[in-house]
């Protein structure tokens, strides 16, 4: 298979009852600066749905969130394939949202380091069993 960095819209999670499940149900942790919520479902088209965002109320202006969530996309495209692979191997789905909550704009460097080590954290602490099942 071809490696792209692409994150194009068949990645997006989208859809507030999916965004709300995946809230109420998936697993989350903290790595500085982001927090991230991850959850488990059946196979659909892509192995991997990914939703970014930056709260409103830490940086009032449009143009700071909008850099925000563009650092984090980017990080993520970069460094997706570990995870799209390990998914694809299980035949699953991965849901995740990342959440931006530091104060402050921190650097592409960083927040790609983060966003790898996220990445990461999500595969090895991923497994089957011990999931709730609808």
């Amino acid at each position: 298979m071809e490696r792209r960095n692409t994150f194009g819209k068949e990645e997006h999670l989208c859809g507030k009852t999916t965004v709300d499940e995946l809230y109420k149900v998936g697993e989350s942790f903290f790595l500085y600066p982001f927090r991230a919520v991850y959850q488990q479902v059946e196979k659909e088209a892509v192995p991997v749905k990914c939703l970014v965002n930056a709260p409103k109320r830490k940086f009032k202006h449009a143009v700071d969130r909008n850099r925000l969530k563009r650092l984090m996309r980017e990080a993520y495209r970069k460094n997706k394939h570990t995870l799209f692979e390990k998914m694809m191997a299980e035949e699953a789905t991965m849901l995740i949202a990342f959440s931006y909550i530091s104060d402050k704009i921190e650097s592409q460097a960083f927040v790609e380091k983060r966003m790898t080590q996220a990445l990461d954290r999500i595969a090895k602490g991923q497994k089957t069993d011990g999931k709730r099942k609808e």
